[in-house]
């Protein structure tokens, strides 16, 4: 056959068929590529296996860890509970949640760090340029720092109140937005319950400040107003008798820390004045220890005869009205045939004349 003439119109000339001398060569150079690279890439895969073996074992070696530095911390907790001190100043489920929730942070940062600094250095064993990777991851942290940085903000204010302990499990708080007892607290939000068992689901990140009802002790304020004459003295002996007989009761004697104290005349006015009574309570308490305090204050008052003053005062009744006001005085004029009324009669025009009328026709 004439390749010359099939040549003629561009097209490329037909390749030989492989022979087998072709392929043993090319199974030759195959075989010394692989016997020439098998020891890198043994290398290569050792040093991997080994990176992340000791990533695995390192990562359960911190979670074990802390995971038992966080059963340490509730058995702590729990050798407490039921005594004087246990009820007062330690919650064992408060401290529970809080370990757990800073257990669960720090083993979650440790995984991550661990994991992804293996991930990096298996990467650079396989000789891959790091650089782009880590600007790329920069820049998408970035885009999603921004995206969402509510719940960002949420977290990062979670972490800080747990390690802070501001408030924990059966503690009543004031936050801002709602107001009532924690019965949850957790890295996003924090659940409270309110006066009327309403359930208040609150972002941490929205709590810009905190009130804490149940740390330290609490204060138990009362106001008695009496007349102005009444005897300060007198006043005095009575109510300090109604709050002594008040610290020997039981559950009151507990629930107050210290004696009920007078302060003295908080206002004073020309038909009043008012005693201030306060009282340092356990937290939570001083809404109950002032309820009493009322209940005891107001018994001993009455039985002393002294009056409690002040409120709005009593409506009084209407004054009768005399039917007969609304009732004109009798007139002169409304006599027709009196003086006065024929006085004011209007006088007739006269009657015209008939010897006028004739001559003017």
């Amino acid at each position: 056959m004439n390749w010359s003439a099939v040549l003629a119109d561009g097209s490329p000339p037909p390749t030989a068929p492989p022979t087998l001398q072709d392929a043993q060569k090319s199974a030759t150079e195959a075989a010394g590529w692989v016997e020439q690279n098998w020891s890198t890439w043994l290398y290569v895969g050792f040093r991997i296996l080994l990176i992340i073996v000791i990533a695995s074992v390192l990562r359960v070696l911190v979670r074990r860890a802390l995971t038992k530095l966080i059963d340490r911390m509730n058995r702590s907790a729990q050798a407490v509970e039921g005594t004087a001190l246990g009820g007062l100043l330690v919650n064992a489920e408060r401290r529970r949640q809080r370990s757990e929730a800073i257990g669960s942070v720090l083993r979650s940062v440790a995984s991550f760090l661990i994991m992804g600094t293996a991930a990096l250095m298996v990467l650079g064993v396989l000789n891959i340029d790091l650089a782009p990777l880590l600007a790329s991851a920069g820049v998408a942290g970035v885009a999603i720092g921004f995206g969402a940085r509510n719940l960002v903000t949420d977290f990062l204010s979670g972490v800080f109140m747990i390690l802070e302990d501001q408030y924990g499990v059966g503690d009543s708080i004031d936050a801002g937005v709602a107001s009532g007892e924690v019965i949850e607290v957790g890295l996003r939000v924090t659940k409270l319950r309110g006066a009327d068992g309403e359930i208040w689901y609150v972002r941490n990140g929205e709590i810009k400040r905190i009130g804490n009802l149940s740390q330290g002790w609490a204060t138990a304020g009362v106001d008695v107003r009496v007349r102005a004459s009444e005897d300060l003295e007198r006043l005095r002996t009575v109510i300090n008798e109604a709050t002594e007989s008040l610290a020997k009761d039981e559950p009151w004697n507990e629930r107050l820390w210290g004696p009920v104290e007078i302060l003295g005349l908080d206002e004073v006015l020309l038909d009043s004045m008012v005693v201030r009574v306060s009282a340092k309570t356990m937290p939570g308490k001083a809404l109950s220890v002032e309820r009493e305090l009322r209940w005891r204050i107001k018994i001993a008052l009455d039985a002393a005869g002294i009056r409690i003053v002040g409120g709005l005062p009593l409506a009084e009744e209407p004054p009768v009205v005399d039917p007969s006001a609304a009732v004109a005085a009798p007139s002169a004029l409304a006599n027709p045939t009196s003086p006065q009324s024929l006085a004011t009669t209007p006088i007739p025009n006269p009657a015209p004349n008939s010897a006028s009328s004739n001559l003017s026709k």
